[in-house]
């Protein structure tokens, strides 16, 4: 009775919070990339945009998907090396020795998801659906990023009097691949830091963490 009597906001705080975050940061990375874009355009003597068309950019959508590219594939790496790939002491690794509850196979059971009481295809695709999820959100965001750049690297070619570029010449070209590389090793580096960090260190009342008193070498929450 004490779960009913919650409100919304309690019981949806951790996305409700998380999504406005990334709601108001995504409208100042818009205004300032408006300003910055319109101050390289100034510089090359082109005609400044105005911000309705600054959003169908390919400098603003090279710079949004660039950055969800690499969240995706961080998260779909992460779901699906988590499976196999164990870290002793880490509060992010499956125990070392014993079975876990993710392990099991599904039982149909009155609560379950409908893919369960469907089975055949429908549950061994819902079985994986969170890495599949996560590799096709990775898969559009990088073929948006390569649009996004290319699109924006030929507006600064015609206006350098430089020839413009097919979408394959760009892609044998550094600078998508730097942006691309930029982004991932830092989400590579994210996601070693919380696994070797749960090894040693504690935040009280994380689902993150390991109990305060857990012993360093203790795998799992």
């Amino acid at each position: 009775m004490a779960n009913k009597r919650r409100s919304f906001l309690y019981k949806n705080g951790l996305s409700i919070v998380f999504i406005s975050l990334f709601l108001i940061t995504l409208v100042a990375q818009a205004l300032t990339g408006w300003k910055q874009h319109n101050q390289e355009l100034m510089e090359l003597k082109q005609d400044q945009l105005a911000f309705s068309v600054y959003l169908q950019s390919g400098h603003f959508i090279s710079a949004t998907f660039e950055n969800f590219e690499s969240e995706f594939l961080q998260m779909a790496l992460y779901v699906l090396l988590t499976i196999f790939l164990r870290q002793k002491g880490s509060a992010e690794s499956k125990s070392l020795e014993d079975k876990e509850e993710v392990d099991r196979e599904p039982v149909n059971r009155p609560d379950a998801p409908w893919p369960v009481k469907k089975g055949g295809w429908v549950l061994m695709v819902y079985k994986n659906s969170l890495s599949i999820a996560f590799g096709i959100l990775f898969l559009f965001s990088w073929a948006m990023h390569l649009y996004g750049s290319w699109e924006n690297n030929n507006i600064e070619q015609l206006a350098k009097n430089l020839p413009q570029q097919s979408v394959f010449q760009y892609l044998t070209e550094p600078e998508f691949w730097f942006e691309t590389f930029q982004n991932w090793q830092s989400e590579f580096l994210s996601v070693f830091s919380i696994v070797f960090l749960t090894i040693y260190l504690r935040q009280k009342g994380s689902p993150e963490s390991k109990p305060v008193d857990a012993p360093h070498m203790e795998t799992g929450k």
